[in-house]
């Protein structure tokens, strides 16, 4: 069975639990774009740190899946870094 199987197989006996794997999906590969992206601009922790006006410790935490940061920290770290959040109609 696949990833995809299985969430489909949840979705059908657990429409609660299939929305929540969606949400941490969605969080996951927000989240998981900041580091690289960092990292290709040549950015320290400290240096985006710096950029954001917040603590370099709360960006490893950000970057390790440690915490979830609020949309207005997540818009201060996707600023310098070029990104930006764009929100879509679900289908």
């Amino acid at each position: 069975m696949t990833w995809e199987d299985y969430k489909d197989s949840v979705k059908k006996s657990d429409p609660e639990t299939g929305t929540d794997i969606e949400y941490i999906e969605t969080l996951v590969n927000i989240i998981g774009e900041l580091a690289p992206r960092r990292e290709n601009l040549n950015l320290s922790q400290r240096d985006l740190a710096k950029l954001c006006d917040i603590p370099q410790s709360s960006i490893a935490r950000i970057e390790s899946f440690k915490t979830i940061p609020k949309l207005n920290t997540l818009l201060k770290i996707m600023r310098p870094l070029g990104l930006k959040l764009t929100v879509t109609e679900i289908e």
